[in-house]
């Protein structure tokens, strides 16, 4: 199986299974010079953590990271940074009953279309959890970062086709963790709980819209045609399980508006050039422009529900159906939110040392 690594400069190698031993990632590329610790690692790792809700699995994992290579008394040496957590809570037999029943909207009939073989417990490669990997390796891009003035939020947007309203990126950053399904408008947050806890009690699951906004990224990361930023983040976000649809900016709202809306006219202000609006979503050609980089992901329903569902038996070659039981996530959206955030820095941490921003000495110096 290919497609385990992701970034060019800035690197990670994701490993591991939903059920197996352990699961972690391997980080290449982050410069030497850069202090952190496992608590740094950690508060990440607690976000996305399962069981900390009604709005998420009660699925008990304490995902406590260890990192095995590339840090010496409290900083990176340059070598590769290595991170497992272990799996304490899986309990597989529940998976045992309906390994023959692909379940409708997993990857169980396309992984078996590809390999022949599949891991059936908790859906092995293709589970969520193998995203501890990316918020782990997200974690150590979101400290470099911070460095050079660059700062990342995102927030749950939507949720069961309840909209929140617009707020600014300082008000998103004090609200999204005072509420369980990290929407930062907490009088909407409370209309979406109510609307997922009735949703699990009728065995069903709401999707949702999940937006990230990185500020202080400076004007000119990125190349114009294969290796647009934009680009980037669009493979970075979609490859995301449960992501279906990927805009920046405007978004596909652009389609129905004239040139005239569009456009982000270009002034002068402090001695400096920016732009009236940003409905270019921060990039332009490819190429960031300085501004506030705004982009959004659409979650799609858990597929994991309790409703029958019809489906095939993969031994009798003949349709059954399925009820899936278990401890699944009602919704996804917010438990994505901190893996958005690592994704959306690991492709920035990539983009600034490919493009010279940051000097691999930089942080000795």
């Amino acid at each position: 199986m290919a497609g385990n690594v992701f970034g060019q400069m800035f690197r990670i190698t994701t490993w591991g299974e939903s059920h197996g031993r352990a699961v972690g990632v391997v980080v290449d590329g982050l410069p030497a010079g850069l202090p952190f610790s496992e608590a740094d690692i950690q508060k990440e790792l607690d976000r996305r953590r399962p069981g900390q809700s009604e709005v998420s699995t009660p699925r008990r994992e304490a995902d406590r990271v260890e990192i095995l290579s590339g840090i010496f008394e409290g900083m990176s040496t340059g070598t590769p940074v290595s991170m497992l957590v272990w799996n304490s809570d899986a309990r597989s037999l529940a998976y045992d009953a309906i390994k023959d029943t692909p379940r409708p909207g997993h990857a169980d009939f396309t992984y078996i279309s590809r390999y022949g073989i599949r891991d059936h417990r908790g859906g092995g490669r293709s589970s969520a959890r193998e995203t501890i990997g990316r918020v782990a390796g997200g974690a150590l891009a979101r400290l470099l970062l911070s460095r050079f003035g660059i700062r990342i939020v995102g927030h749950v947007l939507e949720l069961g086709g309840i909209r929140a309203k617009p707020m600014s990126f300082d008000e998103i950053l004090e609200n999204v963790e005072k509420t369980p399904v990290r929407c930062a408008d907490l009088e909407v947050a409370n209309k979406m709980i109510e609307k997922v806890t009735a949703l699990r009690q009728e065995g069903d699951s709401a999707g949702g819209i999940v937006e990230v906004i990185a500020k202080g990224v400076p004007a000119g990361l990125g190349e114009p045609v294969f290796d647009r930023l934009d680009a980037d983040l669009a493979k970075s976000l979609m490859s995301i399980p449960a992501v279906k649809g990927f805009e920046i900016g405007a978004g596909f709202e652009a389609s129905r508006l004239l040139g005239s809306e569009m456009n982000d006219p270009f002034r002068m202000e402090e001695g400096k050039i920016t732009c009236s609006s940003n409905n270019a979503g921060g990039i332009l050609g490819g190429i960031s422009t300085g501004l506030d980089i705004i982009c959004r992901v659409a979650v799609k329903p858990t597929p994991s529900i309790g409703k029958v569902q019809q489906t095939v038996d993969l031994s009798a070659r003949e349709n059954t159906e399925i009820a899936i039981k278990g401890r699944h996530d009602p919704t996804i959206p917010p438990r994505m939110v901190p893996v958005a955030e690592a994704m959306v820095a690991l492709v920035l941490a990539d983009h600034m040392l490919r493009s010279g921003f940051i000097n691999p000495r930089t942080l000795l110096e």
